[in-house]
């Protein structure tokens, strides 16, 4: 193995938690003014952007599917000062027809992201267009959190 294929193999498994979170993605300041579902949201989010808040709180979002997906919704968090008792996650149909509810306790939302570095929760959107994402915690912590689609026809595809 060439120096420079062992500088890259070696760089590539540095980082902290935070930077394999974030990857390449950019903190979108979710300052703007974006109509979705009768309410307007502070950004649209997508696989280049996250967005930082802090807990207890709530925050809502937008992304943008050009086909059915999943959507998978990952918090980062760090300066954890109690977990709370419970968040609850709304993924919403476009025109909020209907919603996907996950909830989980405030000790498993710690849980997870202290086990696995973050904790997320996910759910399958059929329709193309703008969706509504609301999100709430009770917990004390800071967090990062991301978006991430993956068309069902490439999840089918694969088997998972």
């Amino acid at each position: 193995m060439g120096t420079v294929a062992f500088l890259a193999l070696a760089l590539a498994g540095c980082g902290s938690i935070q930077d394999q979170f974030l990857g390449t993605r950019v903190k979108d300041r979710c300052d703007g003014e974006w109509p979705v579902c009768r309410t307007t949201v502070g950004c649209i989010v997508g696989d280049r952007s996250y967005v930082e808040g802090r807990f207890p709180g709530q925050n809502k979002l937008s992304v943008q599917l050009f086909e059915p997906s999943t959507v998978t919704l990952s918090f980062f968090l760090s300066e954890v000062a109690g977990t709370g008792e419970e968040m609850r996650i709304s993924f919403y149909e476009t025109e909020c027809r209907s919603r996907i509810r996950r909830t989980l306790s405030g000790r498993a939302l710690v849980g997870e992201a202290e086990s696995r570095g973050w904790a997320f929760r996910e759910a399958d959107l059929s329709d193309i267009g703008d969706h509504l994402i609301e999100f709430e915690a009770d917990a004390r912590a800071k967090y990062l959190v991301k978006v991430d689609v993956v068309p069902l026809r490439l999840k089918d595809a694969s088997g998972n």
